[in-house]
């Protein structure tokens, strides 16, 4: 009985995280979840040393750990130049499946990752008041930036969010919305709210949800001169730029903090917390503070390490 639920639970975990390899865009993502569910999904129905003991060997040796995460720390180029120092430092391996902040804790409600990095404070807060995960942590910070096309035919340029948004919605300026439910999305409909605005009330051909990852939002907005809000890392390592620039920056509701969290093994006892908090632990050290000071483009800082404690 013991062994058919055991099965049940890992056919499920399968299942579920394989809904999110088909949302994740990229081939090292898809790998790395694919690795993970094969170890998992193996070791659950016994399979371990089957196919040569190839597989059961392999996943015995390497320490490993499921990170669900956002698009931007992933989009951005951040992780390809933490994880590996991370790695070097702890031998751990991390396998990221990014999408957007509300599907990440989505996947780790469901114990299907060993630990969140996100950028939705009020949803992370709320992840850790449901017992998801026992602490948060801040990692890090940089801010959103609206961009449109160079010619500003709503004339938004300035350091003022919500009178760009209102002008904007009173020009039926095209706008791309995420419409992923991320931590993008969640900034993006605050902002409007803030704007006393509900873009739901805004045309259909103006106001454009794409239900995707920043990179595509970009793109399409690249592609149709359309204004949208997205986080400067991932803008930074953006190439497809077009007519696309930064208008509006610099206000204080643009700030966009994101926080660590691992999943409460009470909820989920299959997850790797111990693996997991190692990862917590560095990357609010000074080592792991470091290593993302020290990520940039053309000379140009990403993000802004601000770990001060679990929150």
């Amino acid at each position: 009985m013991a062994l058919k639920r055991g099965i049940v639970a890992r056919l499920g975990a399968w299942l579920a995280a394989w809904a999110g390899v088909r949302q994740a865009r990229g081939r090292r993502v898809v790998t790395a979840t694919l690795w993970a569910l094969g170890c998992g999904l193996g070791s659950g129905l016994g399979w371990g040393f089957g196919w040569g003991g190839g597989l059961g060997v392999a996943c015995a040796q390497e320490k490993f750990i499921v990170m669900a995460s956002t698009t931007s720390t992933e989009q951005s180029g951040l992780f390809a130049h933490l994880l590996p120092a991370f790695k070097l430092a702890s031998g751990i391996d991390v396998r990221v499946v990014a999408l957007g902040t509300g599907q990440a804790l989505d996947m780790s409600r469901r114990g299907d990752a060993d630990l969140a990095f996100v950028h939705d404070t009020a949803a992370e807060h709320k992840f850790v008041a449901e017992g998801f995960a026992i602490k948060r942590w801040d990692v890090m910070y940089n801010d959103f930036v609206l961009l449109g096309p160079a010619n500003d035919p709503a004339r938004v340029a300035g350091r003022d969010i919500a009178a760009a948004l209102q002008k904007i919605a009173a020009g039926g300026a095209p706008f791309v919305s995420r419409g992923d439910k991320s931590g993008t999305h969640a900034a993006e409909l605050r902002l409007w709210q803030r704007a006393g605005l509900d873009p739901a009330a805004l045309p259909v051909s103006a106001y454009r949800q794409c239900g995707c990852g920043m990179g595509p939002a970009l793109n399409m907005a690249s592609s149709v001169n359309a204004y949208v809000l997205a986080d400067r890392g991932t803008w930074l390592a953006f190439r497809n730029r077009g007519e696309l620039k930064v208008l509006v920056q610099a206000d204080k509701s643009l700030f966009n903090q994101y926080g660590v969290m691992v999943v409460n093994p009470a909820k989920h006892p299959q997850v790797k917390h111990v693996l997991a908090q190692a990862f917590v632990d560095w990357v609010v050290s000074p080592a792991g503070q470091s290593v993302i000071a020290s990520y940039k483009i053309g000379g140009e800082q990403l993000f802004f390490p601000n770990a001060g404690g679990g929150m």
